[in-house]
């Protein structure tokens, strides 16, 4: 932990398919809760983030460290990062975290991260990650598929301000702006990412993720939340109860 004159300053990740404008609705509560600056990059391959040749966790990683740079620069010797990911974004936020990075991160917080993967969900991955650009006539129709694919349908309507970053629009046709190539980012090997950081880390699922289970994460010798009532994209369905997770790292 930093010490307790540390500027904290809080990177937040998203998932895979979705963008870094799904934390929007959060600037009010981080404007009263969080004292430092806050940031929410897209992911490679994701929103205006150009993509990768082939896509890993490491390769994620370096990506978001690149973008950081201008920040990173700018950090005095007591400042440091507090980094809370879901899904994707919390694999990617322990591959930040390691010794070898070399970031003032303080803690990672994973929220939602799939730990246990079966062959047939990597065969699937890979078939979706081997298919072209899907094209759509129309917005909403575009809109409707990322919210899809982002797991996020139900939670923002199609014309919210947040959909607009994960799509494109070209010769007045419409597809997602996510790269299909990231689905291929393959299963983390969470022990690894673990026994790279020396940073406290908080692994955290809602109650009803049906991506994941607490006896699942209970596995890897970290502390463990559940967050009740809440599902998969528990960042979104309830942003005070996630922010909660964060308060002894402000």
């Amino acid at each position: 932990m930093g010490d307790e004159t540390s500027n904290r300053h809080l990177l937040l990740l998203h998932g895979l398919g979705a963008t870094g404008e799904v934390w929007l609705p959060w600037a009010p509560l981080l404007e009263h809760r969080w004292a430092g600056r806050w940031l929410a990059p897209d992911l490679a391959g994701h929103g205006w983030s150009p993509p990768l040749p082939a896509y890993s966790f490491t390769g994620l990683a370096r990506r978001v460290v690149t973008d950081l740079r201008p920040v990173a620069e700018r950090l005095g010797p007591h400042d440091r990062l507090v980094v809370l990911g879901h899904s994707l974004g919390g694999v990617v936020g322990l591959a930040l975290a390691a010794r070898s990075v070399g970031l003032p991160v303080d803690a990672v917080v994973g929220l939602g991260i799939k730990a246990v993967w079966s062959s047939a969900e990597l065969a699937k991955a890979a078939e979706l990650a081997a298919r072209p650009v899907t094209w759509f006539g129309t917005r909403d129709e575009a809109a409707r598929r990322y919210l899809r694919v982002a797991g996020l349908t139900g939670l923002f309507a199609p014309d919210h301000p947040a959909v607009d970053a994960g799509l494109r629009r070209e010769d007045g046709r419409w597809r997602l702006a996510m790269d299909p190539a990231a689905f291929a980012v393959g299963e983390p090997c969470l022990p690894t990412l673990l026994a790279a950081t020396d940073v406290p880390v908080l692994l955290a699922r809602g109650e009803h993720d049906p991506m994941v289970t607490d006896a699942q994460l209970k596995e890897y010798g970290v502390p463990v939340a559940t967050l009740p009532g809440l599902g998969h994209n528990a960042h979104v369905e309830d942003p005070a109860a996630v922010l909660d997770l964060l308060d002894a790292y402000r």
